[in-house]
């Protein structure tokens, strides 16, 4: 199932360094990641930010690789403001933070561009993997709410059914497209596949590419919604 796949410790010597931004209105919780974050050797730089405004100035100001990202932000919101960043560099890996899980909130989260979605109460460690594995290409989504993401892919087709459509993928791109459905990243698929993590990558920008898609999240709904897998 996506995003549901208990994420492993395997490719985390691969994650180069990474400049990580902070964005949380309360400076108690903000400290708190701050510090979690400063004892691993792949985070560089902690950038912080108490609004998504300001998050926004950094973001143009500074090389951020991953934020970190409140929903409940005072003025622009979480959302927003993660929707804007992406537009502005959709490179950037964004992981939402929050005590939030309402459906729409979900839904209108994903359709900014998150490339995961953390419970507050989520262990530390355990955010540590999710950021690890994110950096590496992976999407996840906390089980919590992973049926939420799975119904959305799947109503259009239970309502509308779609037309099949042979999107020219080979038995190998099939494969890794099942793979990504099922939340691996990409040194996941090249472990599991006995391949380089350059064949894995070169596999999945054409899996994208066919599908006609941005990333992989999306790859991985289309893939749920068309039955591709």
């Amino acid at each position: 199932m996506l995003i549901t796949k208990q994420l492993s410790t395997r490719g985390i010597a691969n994650i180069m360094e990474t400049n990580v931004l902070i964005v949380e209105d309360h400076e108690l919780t903000r400290f708190g990641l701050k510090t979690a974050f400063e004892s691993y050797d792949f985070v560089k730089t902690i950038y912080e930010a108490e609004s998504a405004e300001r998050a926004i100035e950094i973001v143009k100001e500074s090389p951020v690789d991953l934020i970190i990202m409140d929903l409940g932000l005072p003025g622009m919101n979480g959302i927003e403001a993660t929707q804007k960043i992406k537009e502005f560099n959709k490179d950037i890996k964004i992981v939402i933070l929050t005590s939030h899980n309402d459906e729409q909130e979900v839904l209108n989260t994903l359709k900014a561009g998150a490339n995961a979605y953390c419970s507050k109460e989520i262990n530390p460690k355990r955010l540590v993997q999710v950021i690890q594995s994110v950096l590496d290409g992976a999407a996840w989504f906390d089980p919590a709410i992973s049926h939420i993401v799975l119904q959305a892919a799947t109503k259009s087709q239970t309502v509308i059914p779609k037309p099949d459509r042979d999107y020219g993928l080979t038995s190998r791109e099939a494969q890794i497209l099942k793979l990504i459905t099922e939340g691996y990243s990409n040194n996941e698929i090249a472990n599991e596949l006995f391949v380089s993590i350059n064949t894995t990558k070169a596999h999945v920008a054409s899996i994208l590419q066919k599908l006609e898609v941005d990333d992989r999240l999306q790859a991985a709904l289309k893939a749920l919604k068309e039955r591709l897998v």
